[in-house]
This record gives C-alpha cells, structure tokens and sequence, in this order.
C-alpha cells in the first residue's frame, strides 16, 4: 500500500469519526453532512452515486447511516476500510448508549425502581416518531397507490403485531408496484449481472448458527446476539423502523425491559449522534442487568454485534453488482412498495408505543409540544431532550423532597 493511499485511508477513518461524533438529528441531517464532507470537501464519492447508495441501503434490511458508511468506506479502500470505518462510526453512540443504561439502572435503584425523571421524555419519544414518519412519508409516498399500501400496512401491523409479519407485509408491497415500472426511465446499456456469494453466505451462516446456538445452549448472550443478528437481518426502512419490532420483542414478548425504560432509552438515543440503532446497545446492556456491570457491558456489545453485522454483510454482498441490477425497471419500481409498508410501520409504531403509556393530558400535550418544537422550531433536537431530562430530574427532586 503507497503513503498516500494509507493517508488517504486515515483522512476518511477521522472524517467517519467526525460525522459519529457530530451527526445529531436523524438520518436527514447525516446525509447533508455526509454530502458537505465526503462529497463536495473530500471528493470519496460523487453525490449521483452517494445518493443512488442511500437508496439502495433504504430498501435492504439493516442500519442505512451505516451501511451507507460502510459502502462508502468500500469504495474507497475496498473490504477492510469498510469494516474499520463501521467500527469507528459505531463505536462511540454505542459507547454512549452502554452508559446510559447504566445511569438508569443506577438511578431506578436509587429511587425505589420508578422513572419519575422520566416522566416527560417518555412522551417526548412519540413526539419524535411522529415527526420522523411525517418526514420519511413525504419523502417516499408520491402517488395514490403508496398512500393505499401505506394504511393497509399501519393497520395491519397494528392488529398482528408480530415480528415475522413486517418483513412478508414489504415483500408484498414491493411486488405490487412491480407493475409500475413502465413508469420508471429507460436506462441503456445494461450489463451482464455477476453475482459474489460470498457475502451472502457468511450472513446466512451466522444466522443459522446462531440460531442453533441460541436454541441448544440457552446462554444470554448467544440468544441476545441471535435476537438482534435477526431483527438487524429484516429490519427495513432504518433506525424508526426499528423501534417496533423491537419493542415487540424484548418489552411485549421477553419482558426484559419496561415500556417506560424502553422509551426512555429511545427518547435518549435521539439525542445523541451517530446511528440510531445504537439504542439495540441500551436493550442489550439492561437485558443483562442481573449479571453485574460486566454482563451489562456484555450484553451492550453483543446487541451492537448482533444489529450492525447482518446489513454491513448484506450491503458487501449487493454493492458489487448493485450497479446492474439497478437498471432495470422492476426493481426500481419495487422501491415504492417497500417504502410505502415502511411507512405504514412508523404509523403503526408511534400508537403501540403511545398504547402503554397513561392517558392524560399532559402527556398528549408534551407529544404535541415536542412535534412543534421539532417542526417549527430552530431548537437543535438534543437540546429538547436534555431539557426533558432536565425538567423531569427537578420534578423526580420535588417528589422526594415532598
């Protein structure tokens, strides 16, 4: 490897390092830095090819901050940059959400298990994912028969609330605007598509693996690995997405948490920059609770583990020949569908998470004053969780002094 390639290479691991530690705000946000720094500054990509990427990571099962990263990293430095910039993006939300897992398990053990500094974040949660789905939805609903899938799919993943039904409800959607790709331009010149299994095959392996390996031994952490390898293998549509099957999973199904520690933990992953599957590190780390601080830092790398590798793996796979198969129509009109259910599912998730939560009007006014404050507003979106937490740390105070 020349200097200046191995230059080259360290120049874009700190610019990764720098989005981790500065990308608050949502995947919108990231991709305007990703465009300032990696496109228009460094020159890595072209912003044609940066965005026909996102796209790409969109409509495949996975965390799209990271596999856009790790697809960028590939182009430049082929398969072990990529690998070493996912790490350094990971890493430090990861960290972070570790801790915060810890802080809570600390301060409910202090304050006799309730989550009274919580009181105004956990609706400040839904707030959030009303935003982010009023957002993604007029990004990716253009058309009367994306309108029609997207409530069919709300509705249904709101009745059958079921981890296994996300991923048949996008198939289905995907295949029923096939139909459209007369829509869709002509692309010339279409290539020959060769096809690398490699990819393809380790992700399969890992998840067969580790599903006979969850099953048989019974041990944690092979069995939290196995969840999240999973859910991080059919999870589409990036990080709000991800929110209900999870709930579903670790709150509804498995018990390990509170639907009031779950929203905490997704409320303070909004504030904090880096991808937000990083709040899989916060689950992880609490489901390991009685196993002492050790099983907690366990339990948080584990879950990471477990959540990033399936899309980095998947996205290694499609990338190299992603350049072909993107010219023809039908996979291009498939787009639609997918996004469409995606869609759906954040409809679906802001009521399942409001479900549990008390009904009353300070609550409902918290949820509305959080959407406005992110709509309306120039307040940055980690300020108006720090405040919540802030303001619920005086009430949790005022109690007991009282």
């Amino acid at each position: 490897m020349t200097t200046i390639r191995k230059v080259r290479y360290y120049i874009y691991l700190k610019d990764v390092l720098i989005l981790s530690l500065t990308a608050f705000g949502g995947p919108q946000v990231f991709l305007a830095m990703v465009i300032d720094i990696m496109v228009n500054k460094r020159r890595y990509i072209t912003e044609k090819d940066l965005l026909e990427l996102n796209a790409l990571c969109l409509v495949l099962p996975g965390p799209t901050s990271t596999q856009t990263i790790s697809a960028i990293g590939f182009r430049v430095g082929g398969p072990n940059l990529a690998y070493l910039s996912l790490l350094v993006w990971i890493l430090p939300a990861t960290l972070l959400m570790i801790s915060t897992a810890f802080l809570i398990e600390y301060l409910q053990s202090h304050t006799e298990g309730e989550l009274s500094f919580a009181k105004f974040i956990q609706p400040m949660a839904i707030g959030y994912i009303i935003y982010a789905s009023q957002i993604t939805i007029k990004k990716m609903i253009h058309s009367v028969e994306a309108a029609i899938l997207m409530m069919i799919s709300a509705f249904i993943a709101f009745f059958y609330n079921s981890p296994f039904i996300f991923p048949v409800m996008l198939v289905i959607g995907g295949l029923i605007t096939t139909h459209n790709y007369n829509k869709q331009p002509i692309i010339e010149e279409k290539s020959e598509i060769k096809i690398s299994w490699d990819n393809f095959i380790v992700w399969a392996t890992v998840l067969i693996v580790a599903a006979v390996l969850g099953h048989y031994t019974r041990i944690l952490p092979i069995r939290l690995f196995e969840n999240f390898y999973r859910n991080g293998s059919l999870i589409f549509g990036g990080g709000q997405v991800l929110v209900p099957y999870l709930y579903t999973e670790f709150v509804e199904f498995k018990n390990y948490l509170s639907s009031e520690e779950f929203l905490t933990g997704y409320a303070i992953s909004q504030s904090i920059p880096g991808p937000t599957f990083s709040i899989s590190s916060y689950i992880g780390a609490l489901s390991m609770r009685e196993w002492g601080a050790a099983g907690m830092i366990t339990g948080g790398l584990v879950a990471a583990a477990g959540i990033f590798l399936p899309g980095t793996f998947l996205i290694f796979f499609v990338i190299r020949f992603w350049d072909g198969l993107k010219k023809y129509r039908p996979v291009r009109a498939a787009l639609e569908g997918i996004n469409a259910v995606s869609c759906g599912m954040l409809i679906a998730a802001a009521y399942l998470l409001f479900e549990p939560m008390e009904n009353n009007f300070i609550n409902i006014i918290i949820i509305i004053g959080t959407y406005i404050l992110l709509r309306y507003s120039k307040i940055p979106s980690p300020l108006i969780i720090v405040l919540g937490v802030g303001i619920g740390l005086i009430y949790q105070w005022i109690l007991n002094s009282f």
